[in-house]
């Protein structure tokens, strides 16, 4: 990239700044997926797994604070895809392969692999199709979804004692299956157009009452079964889409 040719543009600039709540929010997102790859490599999952879902919230909020506080900007959207790379994409698959996928040969790295580049390729059509896409669809699985399913086997696995080798080709399985999700078309809620400014039913707080007190049971376990949940929804979303199509098709047509 060459730099302006006029001086007084170069400098204006130079002397820029960049908004600092929203982007303090993306760089902890961000130490908590390199602090997730640490933790890996020195042997504690249970760690490495919860350093992914704290990422996810960071990373949650970092968008919604700068729309709050109208600090949005071209450098805090490329630093937190940068951010998403490396926390949902490298961070997760180099977890499942220290845990589970190490000792499959081949196999093990080229499942991580494939979350890797799903993630990558994930996020590269999500930044190209950001201004024309449905606000209220994701285009395949979110990489913070995608992170926190193998975030969640990996808990799920470890507060119940199984090791890696045990679980190898489940956890290549679901490795493999979450970065294909990230690349297909399928449609996923995004849960956009919820205003949180607009007054809501009193069933919706109750719900979300009772969300936390689920958690609180069992949070691996009821962790995972929601985003493996959320993981399953877009085939049935494609499913019931392509059986409407079908029904549609073959109903009599009238005048």
């Amino acid at each position: 990239m060459t730099e302006p040719a006029d001086p007084r543009v170069r400098g204006r600039l130079a002397r820029r700044g960049i908004y600092l709540l929203p982007n303090l929010f993306t760089t902890g997102a961000l130490f908590a997926g390199f602090y997730a790859i640490v933790q890996a490599m020195n042997g504690r999952f249970e760690h490495a797994a919860a350093a992914i879902f704290i990422a996810m919230v960071l990373d949650g909020l970092d968008g919604r604070v700068a729309r709050l506080t109208r600090t949005q900007s071209a450098f805090g959207a490329e630093y937190d895809s940068l951010s998403d790379m490396v926390s949902f994409g490298v961070a997760p698959a180099l977890v499942m392969y220290s845990f589970a996928l190490k000792g499959m040969g081949k196999l093990g790295w080229i499942a991580a692999f494939i979350y890797c580049a799903g993630a990558a390729l994930r996020l590269a059509r999500f930044n190209t199709l950001i201004e024309v896409q449905d606000k209220r669809w994701f285009q395949g699985l979110p990489s913070p979804a995608a992170a926190s399913l193998i975030a969640g086997m990996v808990w799920v696995a470890v507060d119940n004692h199984f090791t890696g080798h045990e679980l190898r080709w489940l956890a290549a399985g679901l490795t493999i299956f979450a970065g294909l999700t990230m690349v297909t078309s399928l449609r996923f809620y995004s849960g956009k157009d919820i205003n949180l400014r607009k007054s809501v039913p009193f069933m919706f707080v109750v719900g979300i009452a009772l969300f936390f007190t689920l958690i609180s049971v069992d949070p691996p376990i009821v962790l995972f079964m929601m985003f493996l949940a959320y993981g399953v929804s877009g085939y049935i979303y494609g499913a019931l889409g392509l059986y409407r199509r079908w029904r549609d098709r073959d109903l009599p047509k009238t005048e």
